[in-house]
């Protein structure tokens, strides 16, 4: 309910007689759902966990014909790699030239790469790569942090 519906209900206490303040209960009682506590680094190294998302695609192109973007954040550091795109089916032979630029530039192996179901990180070829290195992919549920 309104703050002014709130007024006209006996039974309700609610401090907040004017609109100067807000009582914890009713911005609680409005939500649909509890939000997220926060959270910390999961990972205790870098390159351990890479969250990675296809962003896009954007009404005007680039130079090169770019309208989509694919991010590869590091979960420990939060370093990120942003990639262009003309295309979708670009995202996963950009991720697998990052897995294997990270092995040898950095001497280090992605532990495990989580996704948000995109079909493009889940095909026959992404997942026989990902056995091949030893990556566990993990997918997120979509729409939440």
């Amino acid at each position: 309910m309104s703050f002014e519906q709130l007024r006209h209900v006996d039974i309700i206490v609610c401090n907040n007689s004017g609109h100067h303040g807000i009582c914890q209960i009713c911005p609680s009682a409005k939500l649909y759902r509890l939000g997220f506590p926060l959270s910390t680094p999961r990972a205790k190294q870098c390159f351990d966990l890479l969250h990675v998302d296809i962003w896009g695609p954007y009404p005007h192109s680039t130079h090169d014909g770019a309208r989509y973007f694919l991010t590869i954040v590091d979960d420990c550091s939060k370093a990120t790699c942003v990639r262009l795109m003309a295309h979708k089916r670009n995202a996963f032979p950009l991720l697998k030239t990052f897995v294997i630029f990270v092995a040898y530039k950095f001497g280090s192996t992605i532990k495990v790469i989580r996704s948000e179901n995109g079909l493009e990180f889940e095909d026959k070829f992404a997942l026989d790569f990902y056995k091949d290195k030893g990556i566990l992919h993990q997918t997120s549920c979509v729409d939440t942090p």
